[in-house]
């Protein structure tokens, strides 16, 4: 049991090493060697968990998946209308933004990186649509209110404050998305704002990462493995 444990930590330990380093230098610059002595093991111990770069980032764009749906199901959880679960979603998608390396990492790596498929934005846009399309089938959306132009607005401003955080933390704050949300609510819904920023605060849960690391049934390796 403990040298499964250290396995597990150890993986994890690789996965946010290598995120901080696919976010901060891109797929390419990125190095395995430095991602392992970031993470403190050898290299021995990356290759046995990772064949490669590419299966480390593909390790790195699941865990963001899995981050962006946790989002998307807690603000779910704290509503029962599409409109303002969408408006809650678009915070916690900032908030976690700001605080998960992996999950920015995830965005800034996009499909190729992780072995094709569709990009992580391109999931986040799947969502919005679901959400606005819920949202309209709800009677929630004015009339002269499009909502393919819904999307395009939601998806391109929250992707656009993820690009911007990269250089100013600022851009991924409550208020950016407040400021968003102000301006584009009024010419959206008829609803009261009330709906969508309630005063009472939301708890923010702790996340952690996802036990998706321990479906893996490899669980001894070289030393630090």
């Amino acid at each position: 049991m403990a040298r499964q444990e250290r396995a597990l930590r150890t993986r994890e330990a690789l996965i946010r090493a290598g995120a901080e380093h696919f976010a901060r230098d891109g797929f390419v610059a990125a190095s395995l060697s430095t991602i392992s002595r970031s993470a403190g093991v050898s290299n021995g111990a990356l290759h046995f968990h990772f064949e490669n770069k590419r299966a480390l980032a593909q390790a790195v764009g699941e865990h963001a998946r899995r981050t962006l749906r946790l989002v998307v199901e807690e603000a779910w959880a704290g509503g029962t209308h599409a409109l303002p679960v969408l408006v809650e979603a678009t915070f916690g998608l900032v908030r976690r933004l700001a605080d998960d390396v992996v999950l920015r990492a995830g965005f800034e790596l996009g499909a190729p990186a992780e072995g094709g498929g569709s990009s992580l934005r391109q999931e986040w846009r799947w969502r919005v649509d679901e959400m606005v399309g819920l949202a309209e089938a709800e009677g929630w959306i004015a009339p002269g209110a499009r909502a393919e132009d819904v999307v395009t607005a939601v998806v391109a401003a929250t992707v656009g404050f993820e690009s911007m955080g990269r250089e100013d933390r600022a851009w991924l704050s409550g208020d950016t998305v407040r400021g968003f949300w102000d301006l584009l609510l009024p010419r959206l819904t008829d609803q009261p704002a009330g709906l969508f920023f309630p005063t009472r605060k939301r708890p923010q849960s702790r996340y952690e990462m996802p036990p998706f690391d321990r479906m893996s049934g490899r669980t001894e390796g070289p030393s630090g493995a």
